[in-house]
């Protein structure tokens, strides 16, 4: 059986003429559904330059890229739009959340484009709130949530269109300890009881023992890959 997500010889090159720096230099990567991998390195490794083609924010300029059978680089934008929609839920360090619109509005955000109604999506958006634990923080605006909180709407509107594949870009960076904590543990519990397959960018070497597989990036290239 093929894996859920291949990444083969992908090339990412950046500057021009003689300066030309190798960010991604010809990387092979796969992840079975369902599983959780851990992306570390220092900065400037190419782990989330990485991160950014797996989202498809970024294109390599070389290489192949497949999620669950589609080729990912032949799609147009708005195909390509439509796949990271479906099967995509993204979860960065700074929450990215819209300031004056509510936790449960943040939520519903992403399945607009799906065209579902408004009765539907609230209905979704509630429940994917309930599953992080914010049932009564439906109407708080972010900065009436703590960080913690904050990030769990994250995870929320991540969940909301029920995307198999999670992609999470230093989600405790922003955190302190005792709420990276419990937010790594939940990240746990959406692999290990939803089946969701995790990619999860750290620095953090405690934030990575929460793992099983941990892949170690270095100038460009997998330095290491262990299970």
């Amino acid at each position: 059986m093929s894996a859920y997500v291949t990444l083969k010889n992908v090339i990412k090159t950046y500057g021009t003429g003689d300066v030309r720096i190798n960010a991604c230099d010809g990387i092979d990567f796969e992840i079975e559904k369902g599983e959780f991998a851990f992306l570390v390195g220092t900065s400037g490794s190419g782990k989330s330059t990485f991160m950014n083609m797996l989202g498809t924010l970024d294109k390599p300029n070389s290489g192949s890229y497949y999620l669950d059978g589609i080729d990912m680089l032949s799609l147009d934008t708005d195909n390509l739009a439509k796949v990271r929609n479906e099967k995509m839920g993204f979860v960065f360090q700074g929450f990215n959340l819209i300031s004056r619109t509510s936790a449960l509005d943040n939520v519903c955000l992403p399945m607009i484009y799906k065209g579902l109604s408004e009765e539907e999506r609230i209905k979704r958006g509630k429940r994917a709130l309930e599953i992080v634990g914010l049932k009564n923080r439906e109407d708080h605006m972010p900065n009436q949530m703590s960080g913690g909180q904050q990030q769990r709407v994250a995870i929320a509107r991540a969940l909301v269109n029920d995307a198999p594949l999670i992609l999470a870009d230093e989600p405790t960076g922003n955190l302190d300890t005792k709420t990276s904590i419990e937010v790594m543990e939940f990240f746990v519990r959406l692999n290990e009881e939803m089946g969701k397959t995790i990619v999860l960018v750290t620095h953090e070497p405690d934030i990575a023992a929460y793992c099983k597989r941990v892949v170690r990036f270095k100038n460009g290239n997998i330095i290491s890959d262990t299970i």
